[in-house]
């Protein structure tokens, strides 16, 4: 696969859903640049969620403008892929149907369309499972699947909105682990709106911190750790850390030590429980 990645430019970008309504945001202005992982992180409320969708060209901005390497964003395209929560696969088809369902309406010949898809499966560690109903695969399985059903359309950028968070605590280790690993071998961007503050740090490169109502970027990290990241590893920790204290700092509650307990955070995980 020949992937690359995409300079993303969103300039004084805003959104309301009504014309009456308050905004959502406004004068948002956010930069990535080619081939980097960012994660979106913050409260319930401050568009974060809406923000992604917009991204993808699935909303579309009340004011502003999202540029892909200068050209303007103004729908969706296969250059860009989302990936939610659930799967959304076609239970009476095969895992290598569901991969290349999308090449199929795009109308390729058999045989490429054949190797594009045995190839993605390789990526996610499927090529065994090809021709087993996705109807028997596991939760962690079917995401796998979702997700060789967007490489295999080559993206420029794939954005996750939560992808991970009805799995296991194993299963979605080992997924952010290989989502990263896979962008970073193929050069496109990944944009994650997480609730997580362990999968930010995980996965991303740089990390910022949505807060408000109108919501606005508040703060910025960039994440400098090498790979593999194991959650155990104390510059991963400190990170962490780091990360925890600036989003209670952005939501107005107390930091370090005096931020345990509240009721915005699971204590056994450090994520954020509410989300966008």
């Amino acid at each position: 696969m020949s992937i690359r990645g995409v300079e993303i430019n969103i300039h004084g970008l805003g959104y309301r859903y009504s014309t009456r309504g308050n905004p959502t945001f406004t004068n948002l202005q956010l930069q990535s640049r080619r081939g980097e992982a960012l994660a979106i992180i913050g409260r319930s409320g401050c568009g974060k969620s809406t923000l992604l969708h917009i991204i993808a060209g699935l909303n579309r901005p009340t004011e502003g403008v999202i540029e892909f390497d200068g050209k303007k964003v103004d729908g969706p395209s296969s250059r860009w892929v989302m990936m939610f929560q659930a799967p959304h696969l076609y239970p009476w088809m095969k895992v290598s149907q569901n991969v290349g369902v999308g090449l199929k309406f795009a109308g390729w010949p058999e045989k490429e369309k054949a190797e594009r898809v045995a190839e993605a499966l390789r990526l996610v560690e499927l090529q065994d499972y090809a021709e087993v109903s996705v109807q028997d695969l596991s939760g962690g399985q079917q995401q796998r699947v979702a997700l060789a059903r967007s490489l295999v359309m080559e993206p420029e950028l794939l954005l996750l909105d939560e992808p991970f968070s009805a799995l296991d605590a194993f299963t979605r280790s080992s997924l952010q682990r290989d989502v990263r690993s896979i962008a970073k071998k193929l050069g496109f961007n990944l944009i994650i709106v997480t609730h997580d503050i362990d999968e930010a740090i995980l996965m991303a490169d740089r990390a910022v911190i949505m807060a408000g109502a109108p919501g606005k970027i508040v703060t910025e990290f960039e994440v400098p750790l090498p790979d593999p990241r194991q959650r155990q590893d104390p510059a991963v920790q400190a990170m962490r850390s780091r990360l925890m204290d600036a989003f209670h700092s952005a939501a107005g509650k107390p930091t370090g030590a005096d931020a345990h307990g509240e009721e915005d955070v699971d204590t056994d995980s450090e994520s954020v429980t509410q989300h966008a």
